[in-house]
């Protein structure tokens, strides 16, 4: 009997592969990479030229009210690294779903930012 969760995870991460092989932030263009655990949902904004995280948020950060494994949490989320991000004076970023679907959490996570004001 084939373990499901573990070929689902490996699915995951070549999907992931085949992406990062052409999704790649700047320091003009960042990467708004978001990663989905059943748990709880983490949004970084990447300059993969110096290797820096310019910004970022999730739900495990202190001070987190509620759960952080849904759409609503999602959406904070989203609102909250664009937020982050304009502070930081960045604009527009690169898109990054962590080889997951673009469809319900992570879905909401980059309509927020985009309704925050990132360009992607």
């Amino acid at each position: 009997m084939k373990n499901i969760s573990a070929e689902r995870r490996r699915n995951r991460q070549r999907r992931h592969y085949r992406i990062r092989k052409s999704v790649h932030g700047t320091a003009t263009r960042p990467r708004l990479a978001v990663f989905r655990s059943n748990r709880h949902i983490v949004a970084q904004i990447i300059d993969d030229v110096n290797g820096a995280t310019l910004a970022s948020a999730s739900t495990v950060e202190k001070g987190w009210d509620g759960r952080g494994n849904t759409v609503d949490a999602a959406t904070k989320v989203g609102e909250l690294v664009a937020s982050r991000a304009k502070d930081a004076g960045i604009n527009s970023v690169v898109f990054d779903r962590g080889g997951n679907l673009y469809h319900g959490r992570v879905a909401a996570l980059a309509d927020a930012a985009r309704e925050a004001g990132l360009e992607f």
